[in-house]
C-alpha cells in the first residue's frame, strides 16, 4: 500500500498507488523553519502576522528503514535535521515527523496535486467551496463580521480532494493551508505536528464517510426535535405566551421556545445583549422552573442560552474568581477580555476544577431547573498571551477552546444520563467537535444578502459543514446581525426561513436589535409564510429521520454538496449556493431581493419540480420561484417521490 520510487535527485512516495509526495533538492517535499507569531486581538478578532527567522529547505534526504508498510527517512540541511516515519495503520498512510530541536516550531508540507484537482473543507467556510486557488488559514476566530474570507468559528485543519483521498494535521497550532499553486498543496503549520493522517478511499463519498467518522459524529438528537419550530423569543412569560398564542393562531406548530434572556440583559452600544450569569433572572422570569413545567405540558420545550464568559458584576464570577477558575494575565490578574463595549472574565478550560465548577452550575442551573435545550456560545476569545492553569501557552490553547467548551456540555448532558431528552446547539469548533456537538448553527449572518456575511453564506456554510462531522446543522432564520442601516426585511426574513425549511432544523433569532428587524409576528402574511414552511418541514420527517439514521450509521450529512453524487460534473464543484438535503432533494434558494424567477443547475438525472410537477433533465434551466415557492426539485426514482409529489399541497 505504500511503495517509494527513486528519481532523479529524490523519490516520489506513492500510497495505493496515488503519488503523494514527490521529493526533490530542488523542490523538496518537508520544510521546518524558526519563527514568532504577532497577533493583534481586538474583541476576538485577530490580525496575525508571521515573523520569520529562518526558513530550511530540507533538500538532503537518507533513508533510515525501508519496509512493505513502512518507510523512514532523515531529512536535512546543513545542521538541521527531521526524521519522519510513514506507515500504514487501518488503512491510512500516517506521517509522523520527529524533531529533536526545540527552536524548530514552523513545519511546511507539500502534497502533489494538478490544476484539476477539487479541494473542499477545511471547517466551516462561509465564502468559498471549492478552494483550489485559495489560501486558507485554520485559526478559531468571531466571525462577524470576518477581516478574511477564511475567517470562521469552526476551522478544521483538514481537507479532501476530488481525487478521493482526505488529509488531516493533527495540531492545534495556527496554520495555512495554501492551495494556489496548481501542482501542490501546501501546509504551513506553526509547530512540528504530531502526525499527519491520509487517506485514500475508493470513492468520494467513501472518503467523506471515513474523515466524518474519524472526526466524531454527532450524538443522535432527541426526538422531540421534529415536534415543530423553535421561536427565538424573549422579554418574560408573559410575552412568549403572546408569541406563543399568535404562533398557534396562525397555525405554526411550536416545539420549543429559545429564550436567550433568561439569564438576564445588558444594554450595549451593539443592541440588546446578554447578562452572562448563568442562574435565571427572577425579574425577567419569576418562577422559571414552573413556567418550564408549564410550557412542557402544553408540548412545547424551553431553551436557554449559556457561553464562556462570565459577567464581572455578577455572582458566579466572585466564586469562579476567589477559586482560580478564569484565565489569567501576565500579571496573575484574571484576564478580562473587552466584548462590544464590556469587559468579561473567561473560565479556564485547562483546568479540571473550573471544568468541574461550570458543569455543576450547567447541571444545577439549567438541568436541573428542568431546561430542555439551550445554545452553546462563543469559545473563541482565548488570548494569546492568557495564561492557563495547565501551563499551555494562550496561542496553543486557542484553537482546542472550543472543542474543550462542547465537550463539557455534552458531559454535563451525558452525566445526568439526558442525551436522549436535552439538546444544546454550538457555534465554534475545531477538530473533534463533532463528536461533542448535538447540534450546529451558523453564527451571526448580517441581516442582509450579501453573499460573504449575510443569509447567502449559509448555504456554502451547511456544505462544508456536513464535510467536516457535522449532520446537524440549523441557522438563525433571519439571519441575528444588525448594525448602521443593515435591518432584516421581510423578504430577507421569508427567504431564509424557505432555506431552513429544508435543513434539518427551524430556529429563529430576533437578532441583536429586535425592534429594528422585522420578526417572524409583525405581519399576517409573514405568519402564514411561516406556517406553510413549519408544516413542509414537519411533513419531511420521514426523510429527515433517514437522513439522520444514514449520517449515523455512515458518517454521510444531510445537506450535502451536489458534487457529492455527482463527482464526474466539474460545473457542480463550483456552485456555492445549492445543495441536496440527502441524495433526493436538490435546493437552490433564492438569495436576491426582488426575484421571481432562478436560474438551476441540474445534475444528470430526472428531476422534479416540487411546485409544478414538471420533469427536467441535466442542465442550467430558469423556473418560477414566488414566495412560498423555493427551487427546489426530487429525484423521480427516489424511494420517497410519494412523499416529496405531496408536498406542495401539505394542509397540515
Amino acid at each position: 500500500m505504500i511503495r517509494l520510487e527513486s528519481i532523479d535527485e529524490g523519490f516520489n512516495i506513492y500510497y495505493r498507488e496515488y503519488k503523494v509526495f514527490s521529493h526533490t533538492k530542488k523542490n523538496p517535499c518537508f520544510e521546518m523553519g524558526i519563527g514568532t507569531g504577532k497577533f493583534k486581538q481586538n474583541h476576538s478578532s485577530f490580525n496575525i502576522q508571521d515573523k520569520l527567522k529562518k526558513r530550511i529547505s530540507l533538500q538532503d534526504f537518507k533513508i533510515l528503514s525501508q519496509l512493505d508498510n513502512q518507510i523512514i527517512i532523515e531529512f536535512s540541511y546543513n545542521e538541521y535535521s527531521i526524521v519522519i516515519e510513514f506507515y500504514i495503520q487501518e488503512n491510512k498512510l500516517i506521517i509522523t515527523p520527529k524533531c529533536e530541536d526545540k527552536t524548530i516550531n514552523r513545519f511546511w508540507v507539500k502534497l502533489e496535486s494538478d490544476e484539476d484537482e477539487a479541494i473542499f473543507g477545511c471547517g466551516e467556510q462561509f465564502s468559498e467551496l471549492n478552494l483550489k486557488g485559495k489560501m486558507i488559514s485554520i485559526w478559531v476566530e468571531d466571525a462577524s463580521p470576518p477581516t478574511r474570507s477564511s475567517h470562521t468559528y469552526y476551522p478544521q485543519p483538514n481537507f479532501i480532494s476530488s481525487y478521493n483521498y482526505y488529509c488531516h494535521v493533527d495540531t492545534n497550532a495556527y496554520s495555512e493551508f495554501d492551495f494556489t499553486e496548481h501542482n501542490k498543496n501546501e501546509l504551513y503549520i506553526w509547530s512540528i505536528p504530531t502526525q499527519i493522517y491520509f487517506e485514500k478511499c475508493e470513492t468520494f463519498l467513501d472518503t467523506v464517510k471515513k474523515l466524518n467518522k474519524y472526526l466524531g459524529l454527532q450524538p443522535k438528537p432527541p426526538e422531540w426535535i421534529y415536534d415543530g419550530i423553535w421561536l427565538g423569543v424573549q422579554g418574560g412569560p408573559e410575552i412568549v405566551d403572546k408569541k406563543i398564542e399568535t404562533a398557534l393562531k396562525h397555525d405554526i406548530k411550536v416545539g420549543g421556545v429559545w429564550c436567550q434572556d433568561w439569564e438576564g440583559i445588558r444594554y450595549t452600544s451593539f443592541g440588546k445583549q446578554l447578562f452572562w450569569d448563568w442562574k435565571y433572572d427572577e425579574k425577567i422570569y419569576p418562577n422559571l422552573p414552573e413556567y418550564i413545567k408549564k410550557l412542557n405540558s402544553k408540548g412545547i420545550k424551553f431553551m436557554g442560552y449559556i457561553n464562556t464568559m462570565l459577567a464581572i458584576e455578577g455572582d458566579l464570577y466572585k466564586e469562579a474568581s476567589k477559586k482560580g477558575y478564569c484565565i489569567k494575565n501576565d500579571k496573575g490578574e484574571d484576564y478580562l477580555v473587552m466584548m462590544t463595549d464590556f469587559p468579561a472574565a473567561q473560565l479556564d478550560f485547562s483546568n479540571p476544577d473550573a471544568v468541574d465548577w461550570i458543569k455543576s452550575i450547567i447541571k444545577k442551573n439549567m438541568i436541573g431547573i428542568g431546561m430542555n435545550g439551550w445554545m452553546v456560545d462563543y469559545g473563541e476569545y482565548v488570548p494569546v498571551d492568557a495564561l492557563l492553569n495547565s501551563g499551555v501557552s494562550g496561542e496553543e490553547f486557542h484553537n482546542l477552546s472550543p472543542t474543550l467548551w462542547n465537550k463539557l456540555n455534552f458531559e454535563a448532558v451525558k452525566e445526568e444520563n439526558l442525551l436522549d431528552k436535552v439538546m444544546f446547539f454550538t457555534r465554534s469548533g475545531f477538530t473533534h467537535s463533532s463528536k461533542y456537538t448535538m447540534m450546529h448553527f451558523s453564527g451571526d449572518q448580517r441581516v442582509d444578502w450579501d453573499k460573504k456575511l449575510g443569509l447567502p453564506s449559509v448555504i456554502p456554510s451547511s456544505i462544508n459543514m456536513g464535510l467536516c462531522g457535522i449532520g446537524y446543522y440549523h441557522f438563525d432564520i433571519g439571519c441575528y446581525t444588525t448594525y448602521r442601516n443593515y435591518t432584516r426585511s421581510k423578504e430577507l426574513f421569508m427567504r431564509s426561513a424557505e432555506i431552513a425549511t429544508f435543513s434539518t432544523f427551524m430556529r429563529t433569532h430576533e437578532g441583536n436589535r429586535p425592534d429594528a428587524n422585522w420578526q417572524f409576528d409583525t405581519d399576517d402574511e409573514t405568519l402564514d409564510h411561516l406556517s406553510k414552511m413549519v408544516r413542509i418541514h414537519l411533513y419531511l420527517t420521514p426523510y429527515l429521520k433517514h437522513l439522520s439514521n444514514e449520517y449515523q450509521e455512515y458518517g454521510i450529512p444531510p445537506m450535502r454538496g451536489c458534487f457529492m453524487h455527482y463527482v464526474s460534473d466539474q460545473e457542480l464543484y463550483h456552485l456555492k449556493y445549492q445543495f441536496m438535503l440527502g441524495q433526493d432533494l436538490l435546493v437552490a434558494p433564492v438569495i436576491k431581493p426582488g426575484i421571481d424567477n432562478w436560474n438551476v443547475y441540474l445534475p444528470d438525472d430526472a428531476w422534479i419540480h416540487l411546485w409544478s410537477g414538471k420533469e427536467y433533465e441535466h442542465g442550467w434551466i430558469e423556473v418560477e420561484a414566488p414566495l412560498g415557492q423555493p427551487p427546489v426539485f426530487y429525484r423521480k426514482q427516489s424511494e420517497f417521490k410519494i412523499l416529496f409529489s405531496e408536498l406542495a399541497d401539505v394542509k397540515e
